[in-house]
């Protein structure tokens, strides 16, 4: 990129806000250069501001100074990248006109490889123990396989997922809504440039410039569109974590969702969210199934294995038949079973060798081991 498109790009970083489609449209339409050029007073108003809208614009434009902008980002170590640079993530332009203006990157690696094996996972600010251990041992488990974690930097699930990522030694992206020489939030200082020094922390917005509401709000769309998929933690119904996972959605990424108790207001908007497309994930290895190559799949969930499961078919039809307390003559169960005494004959004494059964007479009944296995109660037939 040229010294003077570089600049010009720059220098929209600090006159529009992030996701601002209006001067996405703009870029698209007239290029960097034109929107750059009319917004310092060369030329005629651009198309669908109101007056005083554009003198807001034109406000924040005669304050911005893409050159110092860039000498501390320098400083800090912060790099800008653009679209059509090497190291731009792609998939981004799936966000049309609200596609970031440039990305301010701190942090050696590149963010344009990281992002593609990369999964977002967020959460509430105030989240409970589970919430916390949750996200660790998520970030950490996708971490070991080889996936970057991506998340806001913010307190919460957003701080235990990026916490897992690094403790496994592996590889995390913060995602701020504000500029990233200025970590925030200050209680996270600490986190952040461990974040940059492991992993990357990125941001639309250029140096020292502050947070606002809405700035997380529009930050999270960037958090879709960056990653593979987006896993949600803990959500209360107005959570921006909701947010991510929506803005994932009309994206076409999976959406996922890890339940909690119902009676836990944090875990509410993940419920809502899986009662509408979002997939039910409890670890790592379920959302690398989603969002990985064909074949990588989670293992089959399966309770412990109890002694009746080795036995044959028959052998367990007949253990079924025969009544908790009393003996039983050999046709009634034959005939509970659904199959000839003669076969029952043999299935008993197999049954016998095996500890299950005991012959009374010329009845048949269950062990006391067999009545523990089977889960037979004094009342049970």
């Amino acid at each position: 990129m040229s010294g003077d498109a570089l600049h010009d790009r720059v220098f929209l970083t600090r006159v529009l806000e992030p996701g601002d489609e209006t001067g996405g449209r703009w870029v698209r339409e007239l290029g960097v250069g034109e929107v750059a050029r009319r917004l310092r007073g060369g030329g005629a108003v651009l198309p669908g501001v109101s007056g005083k809208r554009w003198a807001g614009l034109r406000a924040r434009a005669g304050n911005a100074e893409p050159g110092h902008d860039l000498a501390a980002a320098r400083a800090a170590g912060v790099r800008f990248v653009a679209p059509g640079d090497g190291e731009w993530p792609r998939q981004l332009e799936d966000l049309g006109d609200a596609r970031p203006l440039g990305l301010w990157v701190r942090g050696r690696s590149s963010l344009r490889i990281w992002a593609l094996k990369s999964v977002a996972v967020v959460g509430a600010r105030a989240c409970t123990e589970y919430g916390a251990q949750v996200a660790v041992g998520l970030a950490a488990g996708l971490a070991e396989r080889g996936w970057v974690v991506v998340s806001g930097g913010a307190y919460g699930v957003d701080g235990a997922a990026h916490r897992g990522a690094l403790s496994a030694g592996g590889a995390t992206v913060a995602v701020l809504a504000c500029g990233v020489d200025r970590p925030y939030p200050r209680g996270h200082t600490e986190l952040i440039s461990r974040i940059a020094e492991q992993g990357l922390v990125v941001g639309e917005l250029p140096p020292g410039d502050h947070p606002t509401p809405s700035r997380f709000v529009l930050r999270n769309r960037v958090i879709a569109a960056l990653t593979r998929g987006t896993v949600v933690v803990e959500a209360a119904y107005r959570s921006g974590s909701l947010v991510t996972a929506r803005a994932a959605r009309r994206l076409g990424r999976p959406t996922m969702g890890v339940p909690g108790p119902v009676t836990s207001a944090l875990s509410a908007g993940v419920h809502e969210l899986l009662r509408e497309d979002a997939v039910v994930v409890t670890d790592a290895a379920e959302v690398v199934e989603l969002v990985g190559a064909m074949g990588e799949l989670a293992p089959e969930r399966r309770g412990p294995v109890l002694p009746r499961d080795l036995l044959a078919p028959g052998a367990r039809r007949i253990l079924a038949a025969l009544p908790a307390r009393e003996a039983t003559a050999v046709a009634e169960i034959a005939r509970g079973a659904q199959t000839t005494p003669d076969d029952t004959i043999a299935r008993l004494y197999e049954l016998r060798a095996l500890g299950y059964v005991e012959r009374h007479g010329d009845g048949w009944k269950l062990t006391r081991q067999a009545m523990v296995s089977v889960g037979r109660g004094p009342g049970d037939r």
